[in-house]
């Protein structure tokens, strides 16, 4: 029985061969009709066929990280801009050296900013440090939407303990390229926004919203209405850098004018250091 599967898996996979050889020798076949449906790129980008291609963003992330034991995530957000302090320094040097007031300013800021790459990635550390010496399935692993900034430097601290990482990229016009940081197995890549949102929830056990701007927000909203609707359990949320959340983020309002319920406000907290942050998940889950 089992030949009998990988006879019919290696069919399968030949029909893509088939279709790359005519390509290559610019013999494509005649009719799209003759092409086997799963085999025919131009079927499968159809309008038509959108459900299809929804499904298999469902499927592909979620079996390749049952079959590598991946169920307990932690999910760290954040800006996509901010960068090491390294690099920053670098930055602002060469902007000091050669660039205008604005260089330098922007340089300046991208310096102060850089405190959340270096947290986040210490963050991280913190979460692998402590998986490693768990059993198997009590493992915790990042997760991130796969980038640059908050999100590599969240890969990079997993990776700089040798743990496994997840990374869920997205496929943007000006292209988001996945950072090197994320274990290559786990490194996923979605057309989709509302798939890739869907897979930041299904295994997170906590979620990590570092300062970010509208990428950032769109995620800790969705993730907030589904706890609060409770189409999702409830989770840690933690709003990492309170004085840019509070600044940014007047919750206070929502609770004035009767928008949102008393009881929501614990829906999530502020922490602001790494410490704290990974203190707060661990009292949540009596770890």
């Amino acid at each position: 029985m089992e030949n009998m599967q990988n006879l019919s898996t290696t069919r399968l996979a030949d029909a893509w061969a088939e279709l790359q050889a005519h390509a290559d020798s610019g013999t494509l076949l005649q009719a799209d009709a003759y092409r086997l449906a799963f085999a025919d790129p131009e079927f499968l980008l159809r309008r038509e066929t959108r459900g299809l291609r929804m499904q298999l963003e469902m499927l592909k992330p979620d079996l390749e990280q049952q079959r590598l034991g991946i169920e307990h995530t932690i999910v760290v957000f954040g800006s996509a801009r901010f960068v090491s302090t390294e690099q920053a320094e670098r930055d602002l040097q060469q902007a000091l050296a050669h660039g205008a007031d604005v260089d330098r300013q922007r340089a300046e800021r991208q310096l102060r900013n850089s405190i959340y790459y270096e947290q986040a990635r210490q963050f991280a550390q913190l979460v692998a440090r402590h998986s490693k010496a768990c059993a198997a399935e009590q493992q915790i692993f990042i997760c991130t939407g796969g980038g640059p900034g908050i999100m590599e430097a969240a890969n990079r601290g997993a990776h700089d303990e040798g743990m496994p990482n997840v990374g869920l990229n997205i496929a943007l016009p000006h292209e988001q390229g996945a950072n090197p940081y994320i274990t290559p197995t786990l490194n996923f890549k979605f057309h989709y926004f509302a798939l890739r949102k869907m897979h930041f929830m299904m295994r997170a056990k906590a979620l990590v919203a570092f300062p970010g701007g509208f990428g950032t927000l769109d995620e800790l909203f969705e993730v907030l209405t589904l706890v609060q609707t409770r189409k999702a359990k409830p989770v840690p949320i933690l709003l990492y850098g309170s004085s840019y959340w509070k600044r940014l983020f007047n919750v206070e309002v929502l609770l004035e004018e009767g928008a949102i319920s008393a009881g929501d406000l614990d829906l999530f907290h502020y922490v602001d250091s790494p410490q704290q942050a990974w203190e707060q998940i661990k009292n949540f889950y009596r770890l």
